[in-house]
């Protein structure tokens, strides 16, 4: 495989447009029906946690975070989004350790997602305990993850998860 030069950064205002055509090469028109962007619907990302990857000037991939509850503060991460055409070169996992790390260093507590397990695991995802946190809509319990960034932070969390509505 030929390495990339792959540049990793936060998100900037002028990304918009080129991310909405990234997650509709990689997620099609029924991507707005999904749990996992019900989830995230009405919330404007944390800025400071957004990362966007460029080859060159092309954006390639792109991770989203946003603020949420419930019975106490959380982050959902996603969507997480490669080019279909770059996948298989590392750089949603670039993407997902620099959010990751950016959230630990902002002293966020825990992050959830909607996603393939197996993917996420080596990240340090689990599926959150049925019952314990309740998404807007139903989504496969094995796909719901989370990730506590400080020891302890899942116990703070209970209930139905909200996005924080800043729309």
């Amino acid at each position: 495989m030929t390495a990339l030069p792959l540049v990793i950064r936060h998100e900037h205002a002028g990304d918009a447009q080129a991310i909405e055509r990234l997650h509709a090469r990689a997620f099609g028109p029924g991507r707005f029906a999904r749990t996992a962007y019900r989830l995230r619907e009405g919330t404007a990302p944390v800025a400071d946690l957004c990362f966007t990857a460029l080859v060159a000037t092309y954006l390639v991939g792109s991770v989203r975070v946003g603020p949420a509850q419930a019975g106490g503060p959380l982050l959902v991460l996603g969507p997480l989004t490669v080019d279909p055409s770059f996948e298989g070169r590392g750089i949603g996992a670039a993407l997902m350790t620099a959010a990751l790390d950016a959230a630990i260093a902002a002293g966020h507590g825990l992050v959830i997602l909607i996603g393939d397990a197996p993917y996420y695991r080596r990240f340090g995802f689990s599926a959150i305990p049925p019952g314990r946190l309740v998404p807007p809509s139903p989504v496969d319990p094995a796909r719901f993850l989370w990730r506590e960034l400080v020891p302890g932070a899942a116990g703070t969390v209970s209930g139905n998860v909200t996005a924080l509505r800043t729309r």
